[in-house]
């Protein structure tokens, strides 16, 4: 299995599914608590209009609820963005205090080997794991990445 990772910001519809495409991804992960993001820029990544589409593409979609950061945490990042007058949607890299406590409080309890042993299941050969953020740094996605690396030694690739 081959891993990939993908943010939305700063792209337009056709070029997030052309990576996609590209990359001959067969299945598509959604990291996400919340499956919406705000104004009409990026409708095509709300839950419903991805899932029709990956459809269309042949992508199987999977929502891994499990591996997206609580309210709790998302807040830490959120109050660290204000401290650092930073847009989130501008933002390079996570705060400290969120990696710890997505580390503590998700990661280090989320059964990878279930995890993975599903995907075989599955037959998943190129999988892409989804949030919104365009920087891998700046999501938890880097976080999960990881872990992967280095507990599986799988190579991620950022799209």
């Amino acid at each position: 299995m081959q891993f990939f990772t993908i943010g939305v910001y700063n792209s337009s519809e056709k070029e997030f599914f052309d990576k996609l495409i590209k990359n001959n991804i067969d299945t598509f992960c959604d990291i996400r608590q919340r499956r919406a993001v705000r104004g009409a820029k990026y409708t095509f990544v709300n839950s419903n209009r991805l899932q029709k589409k990956l459809t269309e593409l042949g992508i199987r979609y999977e929502h891994i609820l499990e591996l997206a950061p609580s309210a709790e945490i998302r807040n830490l990042q959120k109050k660290a963005d204000a401290a650092n007058n930073e847009l989130a949607r501008e933002r390079q890299q996570l705060a400290h205090p969120f990696i710890v406590e997505y580390k503590n409080k998700v990661l280090n309890h989320f059964d990878f080997d279930n995890f993975l042993e599903r995907l075989q299941q599955l037959g998943a050969k190129k999988i892409v794991l989804f949030c919104v953020e365009e920087h891998a740094k700046a999501c938890h996605r880097s976080i999960v990445s990881k872990k992967l690396t280095e507990k599986y030694s799988y190579t991620v690739t950022n799209l």
